[in-house]
């Protein structure tokens, strides 16, 4: 099947463009739903997240309270290095489960950490949301009622722009209104059912 991976930045707009192709029929895998099914209650990496972080970390209903741990990896990279090395298996296998499954004409992994980790092999071309980073944070701000500081810290985490773009295949200027953002989907929409068609050709020849 051909992939397509969707990334961008915090605030960039990874959930309305994933939206738009989803209206177009296309399969779409959300790393970041993947990442909250794994530790969901019942769930191995919830107890080992709960047993090292204290029973504090989750909510009264039993639910992994994701604010609270975003604080605390944020603030402190080797627990965040060792949050990231119990789920990211966790995240690709069931990703891969998901890929496998779909039956549409082709399907995209949107992930935020998809050049950051090696979710990228997985994919077959690589689709990158932009935006200035004044635009990110006042968009999470907006979004998640957090402060100026906690977002920078994000993005500081995340890699940097001019990095991330030079890494993409297209790229979607996300900088302007809602309303801009359907006719950038739908041409990108046509070109990658061409190259999956393409892709099944070759594979057939």
């Amino acid at each position: 099947m051909f992939v397509v991976g969707l990334t961008g930045g915090i605030g960039s707009g990874k959930s309305a463009v994933s939206q738009l192709f989803e209206q177009l029929a296309v399969d779409v895998i959300d790393a970041d739903q993947v990442a909250r099914e794994v530790v969901e209650p019942g769930e191995p990496a919830l107890a080992k997240i709960a047993q090292r972080f204290g029973s504090d970390i989750l909510l009264s209903d039993g639910n992994l309270d994701r604010k609270a741990l975003r604080k605390i990896v944020f603030e402190a990279p080797r627990q965040r290095d060792w949050l990231e090395q119990l789920l990211h298996p966790l995240i690709r296998e069931r990703i891969l489960l998901k890929l496998d499954s779909s039956k549409a004409d082709y399907a995209i992994l949107a992930s935020p950490l998809l050049l950051e980790t090696d979710q990228h092999l997985l994919v077959n071309h690589v689709v990158v949301i932009d935006v200035d980073e004044a635009t990110q944070i006042s968009r999470t701000i907006a979004r998640d009622n957090t402060d100026a500081a906690q977002v920078k810290a994000i993005i500081a985490a995340q890699m940097p722009r001019c990095e991330r773009t030079a890494k993409a295949d297209d790229l979607i200027d996300n900088s302007g209104t809602v309303d801009e953002l359907p006719p950038l989907v739908e041409k990108l929409h046509k070109k990658f059912l061409q190259k999956a068609q393409q892709e099944r050709e070759s594979d057939l020849g």
